[in-house]
């Protein structure tokens, strides 16, 4: 009884059987078949983008001679960027494509990618930058310029930061564009595993 009770509730919040109406039987299959890819496939991409932005920091430190306040600038470096490329997947990708919004694969492993990049990529280097110029600012590790050599300023410090990360990037790239695949793959099936179940119903009608 308990186990029904926790595929029911499954059934209940899983994103898949909202708009395809699947059968019980069809939905458990589907549920012990690809559970962990669907429900938490994204994590993997987001786990990356945490690293991403641990590594940013650390390098923006060591450029700017932080010594102080390591936890306080890991933290939200680790867990932001991770929340959001989870946030921005689940909403753009993976919501679309279960509830047949989005059904073109080319679509689907591009817009993976693409979060991939900016959302796991980019965006924790992006964050790093005002993160560790405030510590900078505040324990006075490294002179600072004026509001009118700032830009200058924090492009010279951004540009190796951007170098060593290239391969980071990259990564990411490829991880949404592995589980954008993998999702669109999952769709693929659901919809074939609806089709058998509907063609002998077809067939005795």
């Amino acid at each position: 009884m308990q186990l029904m009770t926790h595929l029911k509730m499954h059934f209940k919040h899983n994103i898949i059987v909202s708009h395809f109406s699947l059968s019980k039987e069809t939905f458990l299959l589907l549920l012990f078949s690809y559970r962990n890819m669907c429900n938490h496939g994204s994590y993997f991409l987001a786990g990356n983008a945490s690293l991403c932005g641990l590594t940013a920091n650390n390098f923006f430190r060591k450029i700017l001679n932080i010594r102080k306040a390591a936890i306080i600038s890991a933290l939200p470096m680790a867990v932001i960027p991770f929340i959001s490329t989870v946030a921005v997947y689940d909403a753009f990708l993976r919501y679309p494509l279960f509830s047949g919004e989005l059904d073109c694969q080319v679509c689907a492993v591009v817009r993976g990618g693409l979060i991939g990049a900016v959302v796991g990529g980019l965006y924790p280097i992006f964050m790093a930058v005002p993160v560790n110029g405030s510590l900078a600012a505040r324990y006075s590790s490294s002179p600072l310029p004026g509001r009118e050599n700032l830009l200058r300023f924090w492009l010279s410090v951004s540009q190796p930061v951007f170098r060593k990360m290239r391969f980071g990037v990259l990564i990411q790239v490829l991880t949404g564009v592995f589980l954008a695949t993998k999702h669109h793959g999952i769709y693929v099936k659901v919809l074939e595993r609806m089709k058998t179940s509907r063609d002998p119903e077809e067939l005795q009608a």
